[in-house]
C-alpha cells in the first residue's frame, strides 16, 4: 500500500510542477507582450482607460515575474533550514500580487479624475479598439492555461495571477466600450469607465490578498475538508476516537496532524499497523500530503477530557 501512495504523491508533486511552472511561464510571455501592445495603442490615442488598461498590465508583470521565480522556490524540496518545505513562497507572492493590484488600480483612479477634470483627447479610436481586440484574444489563450492549471493544482499564485487576466480581458472590452462612446461624443465615458475598472480590480486584490495572508498565518484548512479528515480516519479498523487535529497549507502541500485513540491491550505492532493504515486512507484522498498520526491508548485519551468528533 505504501509504496502505492508514495508513486501517487510523486505524480502530484509532477503534475503540480508542471501545470505551475507552464502557467507562469505563460503569464511573462503575454505580459510583456501585452505592454508592447498597449504602449504603442496609448501613444496612438492617449486614452485614459488604455493608459490603465496598459498600467494594469505592467504590473501584472512585475507580479508574473514575481510569481514565476516564487513557484520555482516553492516547488523546491524541503532542506535543513526548511524542513518544512518552502510552500509558502506560493502565498508570499500572492500577496505581492494583490499589492500591485490596488496599487495600480489607485493609480488608475486619481488619472481617470484627473483627465475627467482637464478633460480627455481621443486622436486615434480606432488604434484603441484594434489593439484591444488582439489583447483579449491572447489573454484568453492564457487564462485557458491557467484555469488548467488550477484545475490540477489549485495554486494561490496561479489564482492570483488568473485574477490578473480575468480583470485585464474586462478592462479591455471596458477600453472598446469607452473609446467607441468616446468616438460618439461621449468623452466622458472613458475616464468613468477606468474607474469602474478600478474598482473591480481593488475587490479582487483584497480577496486574493486574505486568502494569501490566512495561508501564511497557518489558518486551518477548510471546516468541510477537516470533516472528511475525520470521517477517513475514523473509518479504519481499529480506531475508536480521534482527537487533537491540527491542519494548514503551504504551497503544494497540506499538513495534516491527528490523534488516534485505540484499544489499551493492543499491542505497539498492533496499534503501529492500525496507524499507517489511518495514514494510507488519508494519503489516497490527499496526495503528497505531510502526515503524522499520534497514537493513544483509549484510557489516557479520557483521562485527558480528549474531544473526540
Amino acid at each position: 500500500m505504501k509504496p502505492t501512495n508514495e508513486n501517487s504523491a510523486a505524480n502530484f508533486r509532477k503534475t503540480y510542477s508542471f501545470w505551475v511552472k507552464l502557467a507562469s511561464t505563460a503569464s511573462v510571455i503575454v505580459a510583456f507582450s501585452l505592454i508592447a501592445m498597449k504602449l504603442f495603442a496609448w501613444l496612438q490615442t492617449e486614452s485614459a482607460s488604455m493608459l490603465a488598461s496598459m498600467t494594469d498590465s505592467i504590473l501584472d508583470s512585475g507580479a508574473s515575474v514575481f510569481s514565476f521565480f516564487a513557484i520555482r522556490y516553492a516547488l523546491q524540496p524541503a532542506d535543513e533550514e526548511h524542513r518544512f518545505g518552502h510552500g509558502k513562497a506560493e502565498s508570499l507572492a500572492a500577496l505581492a500580487q494583490s499589492a500591485f493590484i490596488a496599487g495600480s488600480s489607485m493609480l488608475l483612479v486619481f488619472h481617470s479624475i484627473e483627465q475627467l477634470i482637464q478633460g480627455p483627447r481621443l486622436p486615434s479610436v480606432n488604434t484603441g479598439i484594434w489593439v484591444s481586440g488582439a489583447a483579449i484574444a491572447l489573454t484568453l489563450v492564457l487564462i485557458t492555461i491557467q484555469r488548467i492549471a488550477i484545475k490540477h493544482t489549485d495554486s494561490q499564485a496561479v489564482k492570483a495571477d488568473h485574477l490578473h487576466y480575468q480583470s485585464d480581458i474586462l478592462l479591455n472590452i471596458a477600453v472598446i466600450i469607452a473609446l467607441l462612446l468616446s468616438g460618439w461624443g461621449l468623452l466622458w465615458a472613458d475616464s468613468v469607465f477606468a474607474i469602474g475598472i478600478a474598482a473591480y480590480l481593488i475587490i479582487g486584490a483584497i480577496k486574493i490578498g486574505s486568502q494569501a495572508f490566512n495561508s501564511l498565518m497557518d489558518r486551518e484548512l477548510p471546516e468541510q475538508t477537516q470533516q472528511q479528515i475525520i470521517t477517513i480516519a475514523k473509518s479504519v479498523d481499529g480506531v475508536r476516537g480521534l482527537h487533537g487535529l491540527r491542519t494548514r497549507e503551504a504551497g503544494p502541500t497540506r499538513f495534516i496532524q491527528l490523534h488516534i485513540e485505540l484499544d489499551d491491550r493492543l499491542s505497539l505492532l498492533k496499534a503501529h499497523a492500525i496507524s499507517d493504515c489511518v495514514e494510507a486512507e488519508l494519503m489516497k484522498h490527499f496526495p503528497a500530503a505531510d502526515i503524522i498520526v499520534h497514537m493513544d491508548p483509549e484510557i489516557v485519551a479520557k483521562v485527558e477530557g480528549s474531544i473526540t468528533h
